[in-house]
């Protein structure tokens, strides 16, 4: 799963993404092309109970790649000067599976203020507004193409499909809403899917406050974006990426006793992921053993044979039954399959089961 962090220049990106990933990147890189890309362990206490408990030869957590640098945007230098997006920035972030849009809600004397001073939802417009006409210019050449083709009656029966949808998906760009607000059915989605639309993308909101700004509810000084941010349906997250990259850098017992002394209940991280994996509807659930014990990511809704195929093709192809054992029954049991088999908690589910976050599985397979 890829995580893209973006945002106008000095919000606060870089500092966000060193305190994700426990990095010491440069920060002001101006108008520079390097990309940084760190691979983030997903925090869940029932992995880490299960390792606890099995003791496995290896470990692999669910993992989310974070990307930040490869679509920058650079502010403009005088009061009502536009800011600047060039092409790498929609390149970048359509080969993302999320966004992380960073807009700075703080005031530094270390960090010069914005032309039009601090205004995170303004920041959060202008990235908003960009990323929808990113798609209906992408939309807008595309009909012309399929308007001839349809005029000169050699449009092909996908081709005819498709210029449904993209017609309904450009007059909903034309309302100024995104993509991702739009319902589509199964065959609309797979008539478009090789477009990538960026308005399209699972997006997150990272206030970035002050260190006096620190509360813990959402701050009121962000009560605007708070309100831009529910009218699309969007999560707002308030962190202080300067102290919490600070601390990123501290073993992990000393940073959770800093943050809580700070009033910070929970990692930026732990919140980022969580809300990344909600914005992106997918859940985990868990193999475990002697060898290994594993969180895997999948849609929520999937059912067996989907959760077979994510580890293996094979044991999709050859699916015959999956040994499931709830979280809580696999805790209770102390990870021993016997007791959960002799006290009912281990069951026998087919390929019509649906996974629930949490599940720990082994699939019975015959290629």
């Amino acid at each position: 799963m890829k995580v893209g962090i973006i945002g106008l220049t000095q919000s606060g990106k870089t500092t966000l993404y060193n305190a994700l990933t426990r990095s010491q990147v440069e920060l002001n890189r101006f108008g520079g092309a390097e990309v940084s890309v760190g691979v983030i362990p997903v925090p869940d206490s029932r992995f880490t109970h299960a390792v606890t408990v099995c003791e496995p030869k290896k470990v692999s957590p669910a993992t989310i790649e974070v990307t930040e640098g490869g679509a920058r945007i650079e502010r403009g230098e005088r009061k009502g000067q536009g800011d600047k997006f060039g092409a790498d920035f929609f390149s970048a972030v359509r080969n993302m599976d999320a966004l992380v849009l960073v807009v700075r809600a703080f005031e530094s004397d270390d960090v010069a203020l914005p032309p039009n001073g601090v205004n995170p939802m303004a920041e959060a417009q202008i990235i908003c507004e960009e990323l929808l006409l990113a798609d209906l210019t992408v939309i807008e050449t595309r009909l012309e193409k399929l308007e001839k083709a349809r005029l000169q009656k050699r449009q092909s029966n996908a081709e005819a499909a498709e210029h449904l949808v993209l017609d309904r998906i450009k007059d909903h760009l034309d309302s100024n809403q995104p993509v991702r607000s739009l319902q589509l059915t199964e065959d609309e989605q797979r008539s478009i899917r090789s477009y990538a639309f960026v308005s399209g993308k699972p997006l997150i909101i990272a206030a970035n406050i002050g260190e006096s700004q620190i509360e813990p509810e959402l701050p009121q000084s962000i009560s605007t974006l708070i309100e831009y941010a529910k009218s699309l349906g969007l999560h707002v997250i308030a962190v202080c990426a300067r102290v919490e990259a600070e601390v990123a850098q501290m073993a992990p017992e000393e940073e959770r006793e800093f943050l809580q002394a700070m009033g910070i209940t929970e990692a930026a991280r732990d919140r980022l992921i969580r809300a990344a994996y909600d914005a992106l509807g997918v859940m985990s659930f868990f193999t475990v053993g002697p060898d290994e014990v594993r969180a895997w990511t999948i849609p929520k809704g999937s059912n067996a044979v989907t959760a077979a195929g994510a580890i293996h093709s094979d044991l999709a192809r050859g699916f015959i039954r999956a040994e499931v054992m709830a979280f809580d029954d696999f805790r209770a049991s102390n990870g021993c399959w016997d007791e959960a088999k002799a006290n009912g908690s281990m069951r026998l589910e087919g390929k019509e089961y649906l996974v629930k976050d949490g599940d720990i599985l082994h699939v019975r397979f015959k290629v």
